[in-house]
């Protein structure tokens, strides 16, 4: 995959020189080409689906605008949606499907099997079906206009930096951006290539460095004791984190260099004081995609209680299975939703108990619990997302909870040979949890420090990449979505 290969080194680049050297009107080709050579370096033919969604959407949106009645437009939008997610599927989903099928036919003694596809995941497919599905419904709604330019609406499609794994934009956000004639602006760029150094720190120095620890004790799992597994899926916390959010800083860097804002999608999620607030804060233009298309929809919080909880529940059910055709997923966000419907439940309770033992009083104190809380009840949900199976995440609950701590890191040949990296990370990865918070304001630029200090800090995360990252062929794990 040219992304996660070096040919990328030399890509990226070369498509900023043409970039900034061809006139306005000539832009937006060479990115749209761009665009489409990243996407078939990983599988040439799978283009043709993103062809076939951008074809259909541009249709139907087209057709929608010149129809004044919503109702008369509906036909329209359900042609949209009905393709787009026939194709997410055929592709993601029917597998999953056709397995449960076929467990409930089995127990009725029949050994009728429905065929199981061969066909592969396309990377990506989840990012830009729901982006595009976004644009349907907005024209829909009579929120943007459509499009007319056939090529600056395949390019919103298919914008290389956020193709694969996000953020998952809005048209009124990003298609106007490719109109708008963009000059070399050096503080512009130098900001967009320390968010791209930065992202690039945290996937091949902290997500690559311990991610090889974490995929070991997850892999042999049965093997290892609570103590180990709570490691790893504590590591495997800031693993996600780090992978997912270097993408995300890497994608935005990048358009910023060539003059395009796309949308924050990550902001320091572990400080978060409550789960509401964690979501708000963790994949943000996923989270925020599905408040505006789902949750409110469906009626939000201004329903009767049973029916806000409903809707909770069916968003954060749908955001599991958005992740994966696998139980481990639903299960996942099940997690988080009954997290959601259990604060509002009991927020009177809570604001009593907090008040009667004095934490009121002390908001630092309270501030540190309710952080604690959180993280603790995002790892616990974390077993179930990085696990293969139920069977699998059970057993690591069951060793944790029971207290299995029979310590095996002497015992293990691959820990034993290994020990000097692991710590060398969890070193790196304990520095960059005091840091994180400062970098992700600097890079974003929320704060501002003197250029001579600046240079010194970015020339050391150079050399961190350089000594300690890992340059293997390890995909980014959002790419599997």
């Amino acid at each position: 995959m040219l992304f996660n290969s070096k040919a990328f080194f030399l890509f990226f680049p070369l498509v900023c020189i043409f970039y900034f050297m061809l006139p306005q009107r000539f832009r937006w080709a060479l990115l749209l080409a761009a665009s489409y050579y990243f996407y078939m370096a990983w599988k040439a033919e799978y283009i043709l689906l993103i062809v076939l969604s951008t074809l259909i959407d541009y249709l139907v949106s087209l057709k929608m605008s010149g129809i004044d009645s919503k109702q008369k437009r509906k036909p329209w939008l359900w042609v949209s949606l009905s393709s787009n997610l026939l194709i997410l599927l055929t592709f993601k989903y029917y597998n999953f499907f056709a397995e449960n099928i076929r467990e409930l036919i089995s127990l009725s003694g029949s050994d009728y099997l429905l065929p199981i596809s061969s066909l592969i995941l396309p990377m990506g497919i989840s990012f830009y079906t729901f982006q595009t599905m976004a644009y349907s419904v907005d024209v829909y709604q009579g929120r943007i206009k459509a499009e007319k330019h056939l090529g600056y609406f395949a390019l919103y499609v298919t914008y290389f930096p956020q193709l694969v794994a996000g953020p998952i934009e809005r048209a009124e956000n990003l298609l106007h951006q490719f109109r708008v004639h963009f000059k070399f602006e050096y503080p512009r760029v130098a900001l967009g290539l320390k968010q791209m150094l930065w992202g690039f720190f945290k996937k091949v120095v902290i997500a690559d460095g311990i991610g090889v620890f974490v995929d070991h004790a997850f892999q042999y799992s049965d093997q290892y004791d609570g103590l180990t597994m709570g490691l790893a899926t504590t590591l495997f916390a800031f693993q996600i984190y780090c992978d997912f959010s270097g993408y995300s800083d890497i994608a935005i860097g990048a358009a910023k260099i060539m003059g395009v804002d796309l949308m924050e999608n990550f902001r320091t999620p572990y400080l978060s004081k409550n789960i509401s607030e964690f979501w708000s804060r963790w994949h943000i233009s996923l989270s925020t995609w599905f408040k505006d298309y789902l949750y409110i929809p469906l009626g939000g919080n201004r329903v009767v209680k049973w029916r806000w909880y409903y809707n909770l529940m069916l968003v954060f059910l749908i955001s599991g299975f958005w992740h994966g055709a696998n139980w481990t997923y639903i299960i996942w966000g099940a997690l988080h939703g009954i997290y959601l419907v259990l604060a509002i439940i009991f927020k009177g309770f809570n604001a009593r108990w907090t008040n009667a033992i004095g934490l009121m009083k002390r908001p630092r104190v309270m501030a540190f619990l309710n952080i604690g809380v959180t993280f603790i009840l995002a790892l616990f949900a974390w077993i179930f997302f990085r696990s293969d199976d139920i069977s699998q995440a059970m057993d690591i609950v069951k060793k944790i909870f029971y207290f299995d701590f029979r310590i095996h890191v002497l015992e293990d040949y691959f820990l034993r040979q290994n020990v000097s990296k692991l710590l060398i990370s969890m070193a790196v990865l304990a520095a960059f949890i005091l840091f994180d918070p400062w970098m992700d304001d600097l890079v974003k630029g929320r704060k501002i420090i003197p250029r001579l200090q600046s240079m010194f800090l970015f020339a050391g995360i150079i050399l961190c990449i350089m000594l300690l990252g890992n340059f293997g062929e390890v995909n980014f794990i959002y790419f599997q979505f």
